[in-house]
């Protein structure tokens, strides 16, 4: 067997004994890394920037891009919430905040206290359940879903993000409270590494404790940190240390205001945190860029809810009485707005960036090479059962499944990469492209397109529409699925 899985790859002839050595670089194209550019936009629908009269935006992690530095702050001060308010055992003040520990878009399971990474099919991808701080071997992971890495429909909110009857069903009358629990959103990130911290704490010291109420106090602490206004306060004392790319953003909204373009800004965030922050980035008159600005907006709800009207708010944040029957260019709006058009959208991935920069490694590239080179492999020569193949390819299987992990290690040691399990899209994948048109790492990646410009997403192949994968050129193999080796199946 090859000892330097960057050293090699096969081609196979009729059988084991068949064996050809060759390059893992022969078999790259020239250049072929660093061909993504992570300042690029990346296209789910075709969708031209031409048609686009008005541009609406979010403000936290849209507009304003936060330090990580801020990911430490809301830890430690709902990890102290948990001790002086909720009570909780004073030895969690040792732990600190995991930078890098989790990713966006794992799921938690509330019953049994896992946060995993769960692809867009429903099954979890293995190596990446966790109880606490320490990894679930594969076997009790797959007995404690009833013998498989499947998770049922019912214990998972529907495509579109909401609660599914099923769902609503099973905890009404199993009296289960909540399932499982996805986390989206880059404010999230601090939320799991506290659920995992209190979790070890609790299991390393041999406390029982209640799942869904501790999960419920975690919840509930980290929502304090925001709706009482903590974050919003060291924000405020320190923009220069907790917000980033802020020139960038009046260079982005200023080009299209002198394209003739409408603005509005949309977000839940209070109106004194958000002039404070876009007057640091854009400046005092940030406000003359934008049609339309719109506070405490309650979103996701904003969106579909016909029961809040809009309020009015003065140039200083305060409630205004009036009632509202139009909405009036550079005034302040409190409230919702129901969703009468199909609006285009466009997602802000930061994590795109670092997740780019290591695909386009020589690394990554070799790495994914001789895992696809092996899996071809695997499939073609199955079908020889004597002794000598048969060990030839539990060797591949484990070469591979080394391949895999560490590939899997190098975005994340943990959980992987945001966007893949081992080869499928994660369900944080699937939701991305469910609900955006176009997806970029920050908005700034907008000054490298004309405003008129039209993103063309590209024809994805099918399993059955792809005749030339990777590892059929690595195995020198273009028949898929190898009929005449398998007749004999028949």
């Amino acid at each position: 067997m090859v000892q330097n899985p960057w050293s090699a790859l096969f081609y196979v002839g009729q059988g084991p004994e068949d064996i050809v050595f060759v390059s893992a670089k022969d078999l790259l194209p020239p250049g072929v890394c660093n061909l993504l550019n992570p300042a690029a936009i990346y296209a789910n629908n075709e969708i031209s920037l031409g048609d686009v009269e008005i541009y609406g935006f979010d403000y936290d992690y849209t507009l304003a891009q936060y330090s990580n530095l801020l990911h430490s702050m809301i830890f430690d001060t709902a990890r102290d919430i948990l001790i002086e308010q909720f009570k909780y055992p004073e030895g969690l003040g040792k732990y600190d905040y995991i930078p890098g520990f989790a990713i966006r878009g794992l799921h938690y399971d509330v019953q049994k206290s896992l946060l995993m990474k769960i692809d867009a099919f429903h099954y979890v991808q293995l190596g990446t359940a966790y109880r606490g701080l320490k990894p679930v071997p594969d076997e009790e992971l797959i007995e404690l879903y009833g013998g498989t890495q499947h998770i049922p429909l019912y214990q998972m909110s529907d495509f579109y993000g909401k609660e599914c009857a099923d769902s609503y069903w099973h905890r009404k009358h199993l009296q289960h409270g909540p399932s499982l629990k996805q986390f989206m959103d880059i404010f999230s990130l601090p939320e799991m590494a506290l659920l995992s911290s209190v979790i070890d704490y609790f299991i390393t010291h041999g406390i029982e404790f209640d799942q869904v109420h501790l999960y419920k106090d975690i919840s509930d602490a980290i929502k304090d940190v925001h709706v009482k206004g903590v974050m919003y306060k060291w924000i405020e004392k320190d923009l220069e240390k907790y917000i980033l790319h802020g020139d960038e953003i009046y260079a982005v909204l200023n080009r299209l205001v002198n394209h003739n373009k409408k603005l509005f800004l949309i977000t839940n965030s209070p109106f004194s945190f958000v002039d404070k922050g876009m007057k640091h980035m854009v400046g005092k008159n940030w406000r003359d860029l934008f049609d339309m600005v719109i506070v405490q907006a309650d979103k996701p709800n904003f969106f579909t809810d016909r029961r809040k009207p809009f309020r009015k708010l003065d140039d200083k944040g305060s409630l205004q009485w009036d009632k509202i029957s139009q909405l009036e260019k550079g005034k302040i709006y409190k409230e919702d707005l129901m969703l009468r058009h199909g609006w285009r959208t466009g997602a802000i991935v930061p994590e795109l960036e670092t997740e780019i920069r290591i695909i386009n490694t020589e690394q990554y590239m070799h790495s994914l090479t001789w895992q696809q080179a092996l899996t071809g492999l695997l499939e073609r020569m199955q079908m020889y059962q004597d002794a000598e193949s048969k060990q030839v390819l539990l060797e591949w299987m484990k070469e591979r499944q080394e391949i895999r992990s560490l590939t899997k290690n190098l975005f994340n040691p943990q959980f992987g990469s945001i966007f893949r399990t081992f080869h499928n899209p994660t369900y944080f994948s699937r939701r991305l492209v469910r609900f955006s048109d176009i997806y970029m790492a920050s908005i700034s990646c907008l000054l490298n397109y004309d405003v008129n410009f039209t993103f063309y997403p590209r024809r994805t192949p099918l399993q059955h529409e792809a005749p030339l994968w990777m590892d059929q050129l690595c195995t020198g193999c273009m028949k898929t699925p190898f009929l005449e080796e398998m007749v004999h199946i028949r």
